[in-house]
């Protein structure tokens, strides 16, 4: 329970420590992107406005009045850019190409990108690792600005790269902190949770004397007195203690790790049949049906005598909980290499509740009707913690109108089983 507990907790504070990572870092890259992407399209509009000829754009003078949208920065920015020029005469073929401020391209490969750009009906957008702007400047007519982004786009990956590597190496460093601290945080609740499971066993075990001298001396006297309601009442409640006392006992050796299966081959067909004929006399009190649909010479691999506990337990809740005179079906079959049974009963009414909350521990679904019937609200818990012990899963389904099943998958037998 420690250990669980313990990866419980780390995996909480790992999940939330990754979220804010996570965040952090791509609101960092995030915004890195978008400046960087704004600078592109400043340059580009530079480039655009001055049809890529800087000699129409003298350098800011210190002390005199700067360019209309532009600093020193942005004129150092448009000085270290890469990029090319293509102009189109009036019947639009190209009348200029200037490569001389990139190494990326040739003439005829710029010429040839500029006219891609021009047949595509568009004034923005980019061609590989460039970004292109088409603006009428006079007097040169129709100019195609092409702007290298592969500088950008680089310093972009790399921050990536870093900010992600510091932020693993962050993450690992946190998982290790965390992991060191977890036994010291989990500490209290680990005991209490100890103290508590310790607390049921004790008191289990405390219990068992009194209710078998009480219920002897309750059959004593009726052999002395004759039955009368009130050692019929006191027999009664004292049978139902003890099979609340039993279960609350096998859910503690469940979790404290000593009810571990000791798994085998089991006939199970032969063993389903077993189990049914104990329920045949309680069945029959209550006027019930009884419907089978097994499958021959079914086998499942698990620990036969809590395989058998758990059989008992989902029968007692369909003859507890299952209408007077109703019906309970019960079908055993082999699919896809697992076995499945499914057992079936009518009830008064559905339960108000979701059917994975039948499992809770002493969750009753109608109160005065378990209590009349003898139900405690764990022998449930106690088939879910059988059925995780033997790797088999458990779930129920309400079926309309007043129909409650429970069906198990179990483990074939297999070669790679010993």
């Amino acid at each position: 329970m420690t250990r669980s507990l313990q990866r419980r907790f780390v995996a909480a504070a790992m999940a939330a420590v990754t979220v804010l990572l996570l965040f952090l870092l791509g609101a960092i890259n995030g915004a890195n992107l978008f400046f960087a992407h704004q600078r592109l399209a400043h340059t580009l509009e530079m480039l655009g406005d001055t049809g890529g000829d800087i000699g129409r754009l003298p350098p800011p003078q210190p002390g005199g009045p700067e360019h209309p949208g532009m600093d020193r920065n942005d004129y150092d920015t448009f000085l270290s850019s890469n990029f090319f020029v293509v102009r189109f005469g009036q019947e639009g073929r190209v009348v200029f190409a200037d490569v001389s401020r990139t190494s990326q391209v040739s003439q005829e490969e710029a010429v040839h990108l500029a006219e891609e750009a021009r047949a595509s009906g568009q004034n923005e957008g980019s061609s590989g690792s460039f970004r292109y702007l088409l603006r009428e400047n006079p007097p040169f007519g129709l100019t195609a600005v092409f702007l290298d982004t592969a500088g950008e786009q680089f310093s972009c990956l790399r921050v990536l790269a870093l900010s992600g590597g510091l932020g693993l190496c962050c993450w690992l460093g946190m998982l290790a902190v965390v992991v060191l601290l977890s036994k010291k945080a989990i500490r209290p609740i680990a005991e209490n949770i100890q103290r508590q499971k310790q607390f049921v066993t004790n008191a289990g075990h405390e219990l068992k004397t009194p209710l078998a001298i009480i219920r002897s001396n309750a059959e004593a006297l009726e052999l002395y007195t004759g039955a009368s309601k009130w050692s019929g009442r006191i027999i009664e409640q004292t049978v139902r203690m003890d099979g609340l006392v039993k279960n609350m006992l096998l859910l503690a050796r469940m979790d404290e790790g000593a009810g571990s299966a000791r798994p085998e081959e089991i006939d199970f067909s032969t063993l389903l049949a077993e189990v049914l004929e104990e329920f045949a006399q309680p069945m029959g009190a209550r006027g019930m049906v009884l419907r089978q649909e097994a499958a021959p010479a079914a086998a499942v691999y698990g620990d036969r005598a809590q395989v058998r506990q758990m059989l008992a337990l989902l029968l007692d809740n369909a003859v507890k909980h299952g209408r007077d005179s109703g019906e309970v079906r019960v079908s055993l079959s082999q699919k896809d290499g697992r076995v499945q049974l499914w057992i079936e009963n009518t009830c008064p009414v559905l339960p108000d509740c979701p059917p994975e909350k039948l499992f809770q521990r002493f969750y009753r679904a109608d109160s005065a009707r378990s209590q009349k019937s003898g139900g405690s609200g764990i022998g449930l818990s106690a088939v879910r913690a059988l059925a995780a012990a033997n790797r088999a899963r458990v779930q129920a389904e309400y079926l309309l109108p007043d129909r409650v099943r429970f069906t198990v998958n179990f483990p074939q037998p297999g070669p790679h089983r010993s």
